[in-house]
């Protein structure tokens, strides 16, 4: 697609979550809120020592039979894979559609994901690959296992392009919705740190923060550190959800993807290729660096990687304002293959509540950031949207072996909240319908209710 054209706008109608400290996007939308990060120990039984992360209390849990899987095959089975399915369910649920109603539909699914840290436990357990051996511990099957089980003839594939994996895959199937490749698309992001592998090779690389905290944008940055679950949202074009009365809770107005190219290293981050991909993905969706109130940053906290992003935001959309940033990774730790999805996640909701949220661990600004020259301000407290009008973000994501991608979020042209028509307003009385797949199943959503 040229850059002298704009982008069909894509609306986001679905949102699942299963974050440290947040188990949906409204237990999120809290801990963002209330300015918390989810930091800790590593949960007892991991394996896992005492390397500090942002975990989830559970990562073994699955309900195999609600999706029709033997106990057998769901042992074997990457826990991603198992999040996954739930994710993808979650948010299909969360739009208000049956999800039995999409079989033989040309739903996409992209999937994201870096690690395979359970088929690093299962090859050093020595124990000898079963039937399901080869699906469980493929990544590929990320994608493929929940078209699969909702039976979606779509696009189909996981995406990995190191850390900007997830936001990637959100252009991918922003890109495949606007060219009529796919009806519909779920786009789920996932990372689970089931081994101490991946944590050595992180340590080993030197990007892991000793202190157990991302200082983005301050002059403590030393490193990142890591979180783990996983994202979901499901994508439609934006005249067709308008159609169909879908709740929107964002526009996607455009993107870019690229990459550094020959920088002074593999894994050193390219300021001009960044500024590139800023500019591609607002003159595709047709927006102005005055348009911007607020940038959600890749924002690891290293200390190369973060004066190279500032320069880049700055020439590409810093002005007199300022323009606020900050970093979803200060709360929840870097999501590594599912940190875009993250990002956006974070950006949509505060899109839609018309609120910017604190960025953490930010007290003195690094010395190579200049920030008031740049235009660059960073949110150390909740404020309200910035600028008057329509509110527009931008989102970033880059990957440690140099592919950038930037997405531009804004509200809906009509209030996101407003009920469709011939739905309750909300003014009588409504029932609570629960449901399950046998009794136990029944009891258990009771009891969450």
């Amino acid at each position: 697609m040229s850059d002298s054209h704009t982008s069909t706008p894509i609306a986001v109608i679905g949102l699942a979550c299963r974050l440290p400290g947040a188990a949906d996007p409204d237990s999120f939308w809290r801990l963002l809120s209330e300015g918390r990060d989810a930091v800790g120990a590593a949960p007892a039984g991991r394996g896992l020592g005492e390397a500090r992360g942002a975990y989830l209390d559970e990562a073994d849990r699955f309900d195999a039979a609600f999706f029709g899987i033997s106990p057998k095959e769901a042992a074997a089975m990457d826990p991603q894979q198992r999040l996954l399915l739930e994710l993808g369910w979650e948010a299909l649920e969360e739009a208000a559609i049956v999800p039995a109603s999409l079989a033989g539909s040309r739903t996409a699914v992209f999937a994201a994901a870096l690690w395979d840290d359970y088929a690093t436990l299962h090859h050093l357990s020595g124990a000898r690959p079963g039937r399901h051996a080869m699906t469980g511990l493929n990544r590929g099957v990320l994608a493929n296992r929940l078209s699969y089980v909702l039976g979606l003839t779509g696009p189909s594939l996981t995406v990995d392009a190191a850390q900007s994996s997830s936001l990637v895959a959100v252009h991918l199937a922003s890109e495949s919705l606007r060219r009529g490749e796919s009806d519909l698309a779920l786009v789920g992001g996932v990372n689970l740190i089931l081994s101490p592998d991946s944590g050595a090779r992180s340590a080993g690389f030197g990007a892991l923060s000793p202190d157990g905290r991302c200082f983005t944008f301050d002059a403590r940055a030393n490193g990142y550190v890591r979180g783990e679950g996983g994202v979901a949202v499901l994508l439609k074009p934006l005249d067709r959800a308008l159609a169909d009365g879908d709740r929107v809770h964002a526009v996607l107005l455009g993107g870019a993807v690229n990459n550094d190219g020959a920088s002074a290293g593999l894994t050193v981050p390219d300021r001009a290729a960044q500024e590139a991909v800023i500019r591609a993905a607002h003159t595709r969706a047709g927006t102005a660096p005055d348009d911007v109130g607020y940038v959600e940053l890749h924002g690891t906290g290293t200390p190369v990687g973060d004066p190279i992003e500032a320069a880049a935001l700055g020439a590409a959309l810093g002005s007199a304002r300022p323009l606020l940033v900050g970093s979803v990774k200060t709360n929840v730790g870097h999501l590594e293959g599912a940190a875009g999805l993250t990002g956006l996640l974070k950006t949509v909701l505060a899109v839609r509540h018309r609120r910017v949220p604190a960025s953490l661990n930010f007290r003195d600004p690094n010395p190579a950031i200049p920030l008031d020259d740049l235009g660059l301000r960073v949110a150390t407290e909740p404020v309200a949207w910035p600028l008057e009008g329509r509110a527009v973000a931008g989102v970033s994501s880059f990957g440690m072996g140099g592919t950038n991608a930037h997405v531009v979020v804004a509200e809906p042209p009509v209030p996101g909240d407003a009920p469709a028509a011939g739905e309750p307003d909300g003014r009588e009385p409504l029932p609570f319908v629960v449901s399950g797949r046998d009794a136990a199943a029944l009891r258990a959503q009771a009891g969450r209710l």
